[in-house]
C-alpha cells in the first residue's frame, strides 16, 4: 500500500499473516528504507535484516497500547552484526510511532563512543536534511535536555504538529553507575505516560545483570537498569548477546529475566566458530606450553610463534598492497593477557621484531641478513599460499615486504596509569598490530583482523567471557585464508567445544520459537572444562550430566504402563528390523545368559529407530537420558559412518525370557541390572558377566526385559530397560530446573 505524504511516499510493507508469536505488526515505512538504502546489503541480507527486525519488534508492546513492558533476548554471533541488526529495530521503532528509544551500550569510553558513531553514522543524523531524531549522548539531569525532551514529546500529542515534523528521541547512554543514575534523574523528571518506549541493552550480559543477587542484595548497574524500567510506563527492554548464558540462566522471577528469544542469522560472509574450529582447523596453530610465559616471570626474548604469527600478517600485508593498494585495512592482534604489564613487554616485542626487519631488509640483497629474513618471510608466504588460491607470487610480494612494515603502525590497547584506552586511527594507516588485554575483548572491533596471537588460557573458564575474547570471528570470508589464530592448548580446545554448545543453545531455542521463555528447558551442552558463566549473577544451581566410561542405567524404568507400552512397541520394532544372531559363548551358560547380538549395528539408526523412541517418566531421569542422547547425537554429527554393538539380553533361546529385579517403594532399582561374576581372578564362571561381553563397536548398548517386584509382589512385567555405555565425552549436559521445567 503506497501512502502519499507531503513531501516522499511512505511504502508500508506487511505480511499477509500475523506470526503466531507477534503482538502486532509493525508495518515499514521511510526510516528503514532509508537505513537499508545507505548499507547498500545484498537483496538476501537486506531481506534477512528486514524480517528479523519486524519479528523482534512485533514482539515488543504496541505503540497503540496506553501501558505495558516486555524483555526480549536478541542472540546473535560473536561479531556477526549486532549494532546493525539493533540500529533496524529503531528504525522500524521510529516508523511505527515510538518516540523514544535508548541505547545502552558500552562499559568504556572507547567502546561508547565506537558504538555512538556507528548509530548517528548509519542513521545518517549528521547528514540528512530532515530532523526525524533528536539526540542526546549520555544526557545530564540539566533543565535545558529536560525541555528539550518534554517539547519534543509534546510534538507528538499536539494535532497541529505536521507529522513529518514529530521527532523521535534517541538516547544514548554508557553503561555505568553515573551516566544511568543521570539518564533516571531526567526519565524522572519527564511525562512518560503513554509515550512508547524502546530500551535496547547492548553486551546485554555483561553490565546490567545484578552481580549482588547472592548476598541478596542489588549490584548499582543492575538497581539503576531497574529504575529505568520503572520510569517508562511503556517500554520494551531488548537485551542483545552473543553469549546468551548468564540471561537464560538468571531466576525467573528476576526483573531482567527475558520473557522471549530471537535468533539472528548472520549474512553469507560470516566466518565463527565453526568455520574456524571446524571446518578450517588448518587456521588454528597450537603455541607451545614452553612458549607461553608463565606468571611472574619475565622472558628475555619473543616466543618464535609470536615471530611467525608476524611473518604470516606482513606478507598478508603485502599481499594486500599489492591487490588492493592503500585501500582497507588488515591488522594483527596480540592478547597475551590481563595484566597491563605483561602488555609493554609483548608490545615491544613486536616493536623491536619489526624494525629489526626493517633493518635488514635494507641491507643489500647479497647480505646474509637480508637474505635470511627474506627465506623467513618465504616460508611465510608459503604458509599462506596453502589457505589462498589467489595470493600473488612471491616475486611480487617480496618488494613489498618493507612498505607493508612501513605502513604498519603497532599500538599497545590498554588504560595503564591513568589514561584512557586510545582510540584507534583506522584511515591514517593500511596496517595495525594491537597489543592489549580486556580493552579489546567484547564489543571491541578490530578492523581487517587477519592474525590473532593469544597465548592466555581460559582462565575461569567462564564461556561466555572465553567466547567474547574471539575477536577473530566476523564479516571477513573472502580473506578467511589469510587468517591464522595462534592459541593455547586449553583455549583452542575450549573454542572447538564451544562450536557444539553454541550450537546445541541455538537449535534448542529455535525450537522453541514463538513460545514463552519461561518454559523452556534449561537444559544444554557444555564442555566440562567450562562454566556457563560467572557465578556472582546466578542464585539457582544448576547440574551436570555425563556419560562416558561407565553404564547409564535408568534408576526408574518403569513410571506408568502407557509409557512402558510405548517402550516395548520402540524395542519390538527396532529389534524386528536388527538382524541380531545368538551370541556365541560357553555352552555351560544358562538361559539367561545367552543373547541375541548384533555388531556393526549403525549408531545413528539405533538413535533414530531406538534411543529417541524410548521415554523415561520422571524429570531427573529424563535429564539424564537426555544428556546420554545429546552425547549420541554428537557421535553421529562428528561420524556419520560410527556404528555399536547391540545385545538384546537373555532372548538367545527363549524370546520372552525377563530377569526379576526388585524397586523400592518409590519405584526405583534396589539392585544391580546386570548379570554374572564378570572376570575376577580366579573365576571359574562361565559367563564373563554382562558388561564384560564382547564388543567391537565403541559404543555397546544392551536392552533387558525386567520383571519388576516390591516387598515379593510382581508390579510390573517385561519392562523394556536400555543399558548404554559410550566413550569418554568432553561435553556434560547441564540442567537448570526453574518454573517447574
Amino acid at each position: 500500500m503506497t501512502i502519499p505524504t507531503r513531501d516522499h511516499q511512505l511504502i508500508e510493507l506487511a505480511p499477509p499473516t500475523l506470526d503466531s508469536a507477534a503482538r502486532w505488526q509493525p508495518v515499514e515505512r521511510h526510516e528503514v528504507g532509508q537505513l537499508l538504502r545507505h548499507l547498500n546489503l545484498d537483496p538476501d541480507g537486506s531481506r534477512r535484516l528486514r524480517a528479523e527486525a519486524a519479528r523482534i519488534l512485533s514482539r515488543c508492546v504496541p505503540p497503540s497500547d496506553l501501558a505495558g513492558e516486555e524483555t526480549g533476548l536478541i542472540i546473535g554471533y560473536v561479531q556477526s552484526g549486532k549494532t546493525m541488526s539493533f540500529t533496524t529495530v529503531a528504525a522500524l521503532a521510529h516508523d511505527n510511532g515510538y518516540r523514544l528509544v535508548i541505547v545502552l551500550t558500552g562499559i568504556s569510553t572507547n567502546l561508547f563512543e565506537q558504538s555512538m558513531d556507528r548509530l548517528l553514522t548509519d542513521l545518517q543524523i549528521r547528514t540528512r536534511p530532515d530532523r526525524k531524531w533528536t539526540t542526546f549522548p549520555n544526557p545530564s539531569p540539566r533543565t535545558t535536555a529536560r525541555n528539550a525532551m518534554q517539547d519534543t514529546l509534546a510534538a507528538w500529542t499536539d494535532a497541529t504538529v505536521p507529522e513529518a515534523e514529530r521527532q523521535t528521541i534517541l538516547l544514548m547512554v554508557m553503561k555505568n553507575a553515573r551516566h544511568l543514575s543521570n539518564l533516571n534523574t531526567v526519565l524522572s523528571q519527564l511525562d512518560l505516560r503513554g509515550v512508547p518506549a524502546l530500551v535496547i541493552d547492548d553486551e546485554a550480559d555483561q553490565a546490567g545483570l545484578n552481580t549482588a543477587v547472592n548476598q541478596q542484595a542489588q549490584s548499582a548497574t543492575y538497581r539503576h537498569l531497574l529504575a529505568i524500567k520503572q520510569n517508562l510506563p511503556h517500554h520494551s527492554f531488548l537485551q542483545y548477546t552473543a553469549t546468551p548464558q548468564a540471561p537464560l540462566l538468571i531466576n525467573l522471577i528476576d526483573v531482567l529475566s527475558p520473557s522471549f528469544a530471537e535468533l539472528l542469522t548472520p549474512g553469507a560472509e560470516y566466518v565463527g566458530g565453526k568455520d574456524f574450529f571446524v571446518d578450517h582447523p588448518e587456521l588454528i596453530r597450537t603455541i607451545p606450553q614452553g612458549e607461553i610465559p608463565a606468571r611472574g616471570t619475565a622472558p628475555l626474548a619473543p616466543p618464535d610463534s609470536l615471530l611467525d604469527a608476524m611473518r604470516l600478517f606482513f606478507v598478508g600485508v603485502a599481499a594486500g598492497l599489492v591487490q588492493h593498494g592503500n585501500a582497507g585495512n588488515r591488522a594483527m592482534l596480540v592478547h597475551p593477557s590481563q595484566e597491563t604489564g605483561r602488555h609493554n613487554v609483548f608490545f615491544r616485542w613486536v616493536r623491536d621484531a619489526k624494525t629489526a626487519w626493517q633493518t635488514a631488509l635494507a641491507l643489500p640483497e647479497t647480505s646474509p641478513d637480508h637474505q635470511d629474513v627474506i627465506a623467513e618471510f618465504e616460508a611465510a608466504y608459503n604458509d599462506l599460499a596453502r589457505t589462498v588460491s589467489d595470493i600473488p607470487p612471491f616475486e611480487a610480494i617480496r618488494p613489498r615486504l618493507v612498505h607493508a612494515l612501513r605502513q604498519t603502525r603497532e599500538e599497545e590497547v590498554n588504560t595503564r596509569g591513568n589514561r584512557r584506552t586510545p582510540p584507534i586511527n583506522w584511515h591514517d594507516h593500511y596496517g595495525h598490530i594491537l597489543v592489549g588485554g580486556q580493552a579489546m575483548d567484547r564489543g571491541f572491533t578490530v578492523k581487517g583482523l587477519t592474525v590473532t596471537y593469544m597465548p592466555r588460557d581460559i582462565g575461569g573458564g567462564n564461556a561466555d567471557t572465553v567466547q567474547q575474547r574471539a575477536r577473530f570471528f566476523g564479516y571477513k570470508r573472502s580473506y578467511l585464508g589469510y587468517c591464522r589464530v595462534f592459541l593455547e592448548t586449553g583455549a583452542a580446545d575450549a573454542y572447538r567445544r564451544y562450536v557444539t554448545h553454541e550450537e546445541d543453545v541455538r537449535s534448542r531455542l529455535a525450537e522453541h520459537a514463538g513460545r514463552p521463555l519461561a518454559e523452556w528447558r534449561r537444559e544444554f551442552l557444555l564442555a566440562q572444562s567450562l562454566k556457563p558463566t560467572r557465578d556472582c549473577v546466578l542464585d539457582l544451581p544448576y547440574m551436570r550430566f555425563s556419560f562416558g566410561a561407565t553404564w547409564y542405567v535408568p534408576k526408574v524404568p518403569h513410571e506408568t504402563d502407557p509409557l512402558t507400552n510405548r517402550n516395548r512397541d520402540a524395542v519390538r520394532s527396532f529389534v524386528a528390523q536388527l538382524g541380531a544372531q545368538p551370541d556365541g559363548g560357553d555352552d555351560r551358560r544358562t538361559d539367561m545368559q545367552r543373547h541375541l547380538v548384533r555388531h556393526g549395528c549403525r549408531l545413528l539408526s539405533a538413535y533414530e529407530d531406538l534411543l529417541t523412541k524410548y521415554g523415561l517418566g520422571r524429570l531427573a531421569e529424563s535429564s539424564r537420558y537426555t544428556a546420554l542422547l545429546l552425547q549420541v547425537k554428537q557421535i553421529c554429527d562428528d561420524n556419520p559412518g560410527a556404528t555399536c554393538t547391540v545385545y538384546v539380553m537373555s532372548r538367545g533361546v527363549n524370546p520372552t525370557l525377563a530377569r526379576e529385579r526388585p524397586v523400592s517403594e518409590s519405584g526405583e532399582l534396589t539392585s544391580y541390572i546386570f548379570q554374572g561374576e564378570g572376570r575376577r581372578v580366579g573365576s571359574t564362571s562361565p559367563y564373563p558377566g554382562d558388561q564384560n561381553l564382547p564388543c567391537p563397536d565403541p559404543i555397546h548398548i544392551q536392552i533387558h526385559h525386567l520383571d519388576l517386584t516390591h516387598g515379593g509382589q510382581r508390579v510390573a512385567n517385561d519392562v523394556p530397560t536400555l543399558a548404554v555405555l559410550l566413550p569418554r565425552s568432553p561435553d556434560a549436559l547441564l540442567v537448570q530446573p526453574q518454573g517447574g521445567n
